[in-house]
């Protein structure tokens, strides 16, 4: 019974990773209905961006955190403002066509200038310590942290959209564009910021990745159906859901893996699917949507 309870923790843990890939994915397309092929490849560059910075300042990854989200924060402001504004429209294949062509891009890129070698970010000491809890479970205390830094992320992101003058622009362009613009809102800006600080989660979501598992420039797709698998289960548009999203993908990969280790990813996908059979809209969906 106890290495059930044990296993469900850890999917619990691997949950808010699975959010942090989600929690940027269900901001933008929140605001500006973007559906982002390159999500995944972008949580990828994150974590080379943090191997280039450990390795060019002698710091560890998680001090790295600091560097890599300015960076990647311009990388997405940089991107919309240049790029993904002109996609938008009624039409949502165009965004689709362009960020599936930045998806090779970025993948080929990477895989020029890193090889297609696997790398890993060492961490330290933190990485084998634990936390024991009664009953014999034991919680590695980096993915202790890792949830928390989740939960923090994804509450700091819903206090901004519905606690902020920047939030409330969010709101306004998501609900009704043409408005939004007579009212004096600049919508490429507030589009802009937006992707800004969905590649600022994704910063962080990158380094964490970097830091619990091996990464290559090929694993993008990925961690891109997790994301969206833990968005869509969650609710499109919740950020809380998509925490809760995380948490039961994590937690259904894990059971799975506990019955055989080849169900893993089966597990979640076959949980993803009866989501929406039961739900189409998602746990948390908004009324309405």
């Amino acid at each position: 019974m106890l290495d059930w309870v044990n296993t469900i923790l850890q999917g619990v843990l691997l949950g808010g990773l699975y959010a942090m890939f989600a929690a940027g994915l269900s901001l933008i397309f929140g605001v500006m209905r973007l559906v982002n092929i390159a999500h995944g490849d972008l949580i990828v560059l994150a974590a080379y961006v943090a191997l280039v910075t450990t390795e060019a300042l002698g710091i560890g990854p998680l001090p790295a955190i600091v560097v890599v989200v300015p960076v990647m924060a311009l990388i997405g402001y940089g991107l919309q403002r240049g790029l993904l504004n002109f996609t938008l429209g009624d039409d949502i294949l165009p965004p689709l066509l362009v960020t599936f062509g930045l998806s090779i891009i970025i993948q080929n890129g990477l895989l020029e200038i890193f090889t297609a070698d696997s790398r890993k970010l060492q961490a330290g000491p933190i990485e084998i310590a634990s936390i024991h809890l009664p009953g014999g479970i034991a919680l590695g205390t980096l993915p202790v942290i890792q949830f928390l830094v989740a939960v923090a992320v994804i509450g700091a992101l819903q206090l901004l959209l519905y606690r902020t003058a920047l939030g409330r622009s969010f709101r306004a362009v998501s609900d009704d564009q043409p408005v939004a613009q007579l009212m004096g809102i600049n919508n490429r800006h507030i589009f802009a910021l937006a992707m800004a600080i969905s590649l600022a989660v994704v910063a962080v979501a990158g380094v964490l990745l970097a830091v619990r598992s091996n990464f290559d420039p090929a694993i993008g797709p990925a961690r891109l159906i997790f994301g969206f698998e833990a968005v869509i289960m969650g609710g499109l548009a919740s950020l809380w859901g998509t925490l809760a999203g995380g948490i039961l993908l994590g937690v259904a990969q894990t059971m799975g893996a506990r019955i055989d280790p080849g169900w893993q990813i089966l597990a979640g996908h076959l949980v993803f699917l009866l989501v929406l059979a039961i739900r189409p809209s998602g746990m948390f969906a908004r009324p309405g949507q």
